[in-house]
């Protein structure tokens, strides 16, 4: 197998609203729209397709579904001023920056449908 891209499918109440969370916060941009879903890219990063929960092009046993638990999860550098940046701009965050004594430095933003973004950042664990 030679996997050439990936991508995380997410069933939401709005698709609009979270197309709009990511395009105006983490700079994804919509590549393929369509009655009931888009796909968001960005150069360096996996492709998130936001899809209307109920779709017929949902498996039948998870079209009702919604994201539970779920955290889309980035690794970036300087979190600390990602942080900041979003925080000015009024994004919602769900978790503060802070630092786990495991080397973890971490903060989390939910957008409108309930979905966890996660920017983490690795750090020398405390006391090393």
């Amino acid at each position: 197998m030679h996997i050439i891209s990936s991508a995380v499918s997410l069933n939401v109440d709005d698709v609009t609203a979270s197309s709009n969370f990511f395009t105006a916060h983490l700079g994804f941009h919509e590549t393929v729209t369509a009655r009931g879903f888009v796909t968001l890219a960005r150069p360096d990063s996996a492709d998130i397709v936001l899809v209307t929960r109920g779709s017929r092009q949902l498996p039948g046993r998870i079209r009702e579904q919604r994201p539970a638990g779920v955290m889309v999860s980035f690794t970036i550098t300087d979190v600390a001023a990602e942080h900041e940046r979003l925080r000015r701009e009024g994004a919602p965050v769900a978790t503060p920056l802070r630092e786990e004594p495991w080397g973890e430095r971490l903060f989390q933003l939910t957008d409108p449908n309930g979905i966890v973004a996660q920017f983490v950042e690795w750090v020398p664990p405390a006391g090393t």
